[in-house]
């Protein structure tokens, strides 16, 4: 029997330290930080690249495009090879480029092309608002009224998508799906094999938001088939507020033109010919629309080299370990306060992050945080909490739920206002 104590949960981290750079983050010891599937903490070599780069910049300038150790103009593909262990690409189908929402309109633009009966985009009702309003906004642009061109398939509870749901809405008059890889609510991971499988049966592009899987799955994106992704590198990455995104393009689609192109889509040999006929990079480089953001990239270059030395299988592994303890410890001690673990228990549609629902949230969101446990609120009921496997340890969890423990027995929550705000 797990005897659930402060010295349990030490032990736990002298005995699981794989994957754990905790060292290298910028810990604040008097916080439990919960909330890295939102934004993730500042190490120190990535806040050292920035450095690095500002120093290119003052000692180059403009010759920074092609000198020093990370030239400017080869940014974007060099980190693309790097990020492709990280989503199971080829190095050449990955580039980062843009932000989640450009990259996606980037996407859409290049692969919606309706045609006879095919003109809708199917999407589900429990995404990101920021994909939607996207999809909504691209079946505009080609004259397509949202309202019936844009099919998103229901949830039975709420909280999940039944992988049956999806497949039998992809009928013969959808063109093209763009799921999450998971939801950012609930944490469930989709079976994206299995729905590339049927869409590509069907004949129909599918691609995935991996904003909240990135960093904290296992992809095999090549493999599966998948047609595109595309994601944000601020959450379990860390590359810092509003970092440069990423995407992918499976190498089968080589050589489509950009829906939405961009001197930066050219081909790096002919990119100064300055010609008004471009001449696309035959890699997923043709995907760019602008200038490498070489500031918000430059955290991404440390987190990088973080990742791949470690390996996203072991701290996948590590993850599961740590957010089943988590759902255990919940059991154990607030079995009586009316909590629900509403995210997927078992390990293969589960994401980096846990789902609890309460009818108090929101109160109990803020004296968490007044606690020194930080949380993200979901309203109206929803409470994430997210131990990542890089900086968060054992002992975290523990003391979060201990938090938790005390605030629901002495109803410390009953003192914060119950409006909608959010909390972080």
């Amino acid at each position: 029997m797990t005897a659930f104590t402060l010295q349990d949960a030490k032990n736990r981290d002298r005995q699981d330290s794989v994957g754990s750079k905790r060292d290298l983050f910028y810990i604040d010891d008097s916080k439990v930080y919960m909330d890295g599937n939102s934004l993730g903490l500042l190490s120190r070599p990535a806040e050292q690249k920035v450095l690095e780069l500002l120093e290119s910049w003052k000692t180059y300038a403009i010759d920074g495009w092609t000198s020093g150790d990370h030239p400017w103009f080869y940014l974007s593909e060099k980190l693309g090879r790097d990020t492709a262990p990280l989503v199971g690409a080829k190095p050449e189908e990955v580039i980062v480029t843009g932000s989640t929402t450009v990259n996606l309109h980037q996407l859409v633009a290049s692969f919606f092309q309706p045609k006879n009966n095919r003109t809708k985009i199917l999407a589900d009702q429990l995404n990101f608002p920021s994909d939607i309003y996207a999809l909504q906004s691209q079946l505009k642009i080609k004259g397509l009224d949202p309202s019936g061109h844009l099919v998103q398939v229901n949830s039975k509870d709420g909280l999940t998508l039944a992988t049956e749901d999806l497949i039998q809405a992809m009928t013969d008059e959808i063109a093209l799906i763009v799921l999450p890889s998971v939801l950012y609510r609930s944490g469930q991971v989709l079976d994206m094999e299995a729905l590339t499988k049927a869409a590509h049966a069907r004949g129909i592009f599918i691609g995935f938001d991996l904003c909240h899987s990135i960093g904290a799955t296992v992809h095999q994106l090549h493999d599966w088939g998948v047609d595109f992704a595309f994601w944000c590198n601020y959450k379990y990455v860390n590359a810092g507020p509003g970092s440069t995104g990423g995407l992918f393009v499976h190498e089968k689609h080589f050589g489509t033109k950009p829906g939405l192109a961009g001197w930066f889509a050219s081909d790096k040999s002919k990119q100064f010919d300055m010609n008004h006929e471009p001449v696309f990079s035959e890699y997923a480089g043709a995907f760019q629309i602008g200038t490498p953001h070489i500031l918000s990239t430059a955290p991404l270059i440390a987190s990088l080299e973080m990742f791949n030395e470690v390996g996203i299988a072991s701290l996948r592994e590590r993850s599961l370990r740590m957010t089943d303890y988590f759902m255990d410890l919940i059991d154990h001690e607030l079995a009586n306060d009316h909590f629900s673990i509403s995210n997927p228990r078992d390990a293969k549609s589960r994401g980096g992050h846990l789902y609890l629902e309460h009818e108090e949230a929101v109160r109990i969101a803020k004296a968490l945080k007044a606690e020194g446990i930080i949380p993200d609120l979901r309203p109206p009921n929803g409470i994430r909490l997210a131990p990542v496997p890089l900086y968060n340890t054992y002992e975290d969890i523990f003391i979060t739920v201990q938090r938790l423990k005390e605030i629901m027995s002495e109803c410390k929550y009953e003192r914060f206002s119950s409006t909608r705000e959010v909390v972080s």
